[in-house]
Order: C-alpha cells, then sequence, then structure tokens
C-alpha cells in the first residue's frame, strides 16, 4: 500500500466523524466544506486514492455511499462504524424494518469486520436455547455459502427471521429450525433466501460467539 497522503488523511477523518456524529457519510458539498476545496474533481480523486488503497469503499452512483474498511480503521486508530439495519424476529417472520443512516461502533478485535456485517435488533423467544433472547443484538456477517448448523438470517416469503439453518438426508431435508420447542420448523422453500450467518451476540456490553 502507498502511504497515505496528509490530505486523504484528512479526508478520512472527515468521512468518519461524519459518520459517527450523524449517522450518514457525507455529501460531496459536506467533504468539499470541510476540505475547504472547491471542486468535487478534487474529492473523487482523493476517494479514487483511498478506495485504490482499500482504506475506503464507495458507490460512485452516491457520494453518500461510503464506508471505512478496516484498514482505513486501523489509520485512524478509530473502532469500526457497523451499519444498524434495524430489527428481525425470533418467532414468526416479519419484514425487517430499515434504519438508515443509524451505525454503531463495534470492537475492532472481532475478526469478521474484514466481511461485509451489519447489526440487527432481535425479538422474539424461537431462538433462546442458542443464546439469543427477546431484544438482543446480533452481529451478521454476509455470505453465500452456509453448512448445516449455521444461525442465519433468512427472507422468507412473510418477512425475515433468525433460525439455525439444517440440510439434512430425510425428510424435510432444508428447513429453518428454531431454538425452543414451542415453535416448529420451517421448511425450506425456493422463495427463501439466506441473507447472512449470525456471528456475535452483545451481551453486557460485550460481543459473544452463537452457540
Amino acid at each position: 500500500m502507498e502511504k497515505i497522503t496528509k490530505r486523504q488523511k484528512q479526508l478520512l477523518e472527515i468521512i468518519y466523524n461524519y459518520i459517527k456524529d450523524t449517522g450518514y457519510p457525507p455529501t460531496f458539498e459536506e467533504m468539499r466544506e470541510s476540505l475547504d476545496v472547491v471542486s468535487n474533481q478534487s474529492i473523487i480523486d482523493l476517494l479514487t486514492k483511498l478506495e485504490n488503497q482499500k482504506l475506503l469503499k464507495r458507490n460512485e452512483a452516491s457520494a453518500r455511499s461510503l464506508t471505512i474498511l478496516p484498514l482505513g480503521n486501523k489509520i485512524l486508530e478509530r473502532p469500526p462504524l457497523i451499519p444498524f439495519l434495524g430489527s428481525t424476529t425470533a418467532g414468526s417472520p416479519m419484514e425487517t424494518m430499515e434504519i438508515a443512516g443509524e451505525w454503531k461502533q463495534i470492537s475492532p478485535e472481532i475478526k469478521e469486520l474484514k466481511n461485509n456485517v451489519f447489526i440487527l435488533k432481535v425479538f422474539g423467544d424461537s431462538m433462546i436455547n442458542a443464546g439469543i433472547e427477546n431484544e438482543d443484538i446480533v452481529l451478521v456477517k454476509e455470505q453465500k455459502e452456509f453448512i448445516s448448523g449455521d444461525i442465519v438470517l433468512a427472507q422468507t416469503e412473510d418477512g425475515s427471521t433468525i433460525k439455525r439453518f439444517i440440510s439434512d438426508d430425510k425428510p424435510p431435508y432444508v428447513y429453518l429450525k428454531p431454538e425452543n420447542q414451542k415453535y416448529k420448523n420451517i421448511v425450506f422453500t425456493d422463495g427463501m433466501e439466506l441473507k447472512g450467518k449470525v456471528i456475535s451476540i452483545l451481551k453486557n456490553g460485550y460481543w459473544e460467539p452463537v452457540k
């Protein structure tokens, strides 16, 4: 990696502080004013260099689609900021509510932070035997491949839910299993999609692995 310049680090700090203070990445205008430059191109050039150095990820279609990557947090010596997407259930599926603009600081010791992760608040008691209780906060890692036994965030026809993913060699073969005997298994269908793996639960201020 090339050595980060003073100007690049200034912009990285501006983006970090703006997300931390407001919940949203800054616009081009806000970055220009904070960095005291007159053109969007100056900001674009700096963003491109930060992205090339794996310090920042962005969606070029929107100035507000900016995410500081783990290496960027390391250079700033600041804890990661993880998007809090809203809530889901450990019970009957429901629509996940997106709370755009709310971010949480999280300990950099969690090794999965090199992946795309987000936070959800869980409502319901269907996963209590796995240690996930009503109103717990969980950390979810986006991924495309899963193994039997993973605790997953699943999108069903009725909404989203957190359950244990089971793939077996006997009926019902593939299903979502609650960790509470009062709930029934949910047979997996073509209309369902696994969105991510639950990797940690926030308990008493500390992130603990799921069972």
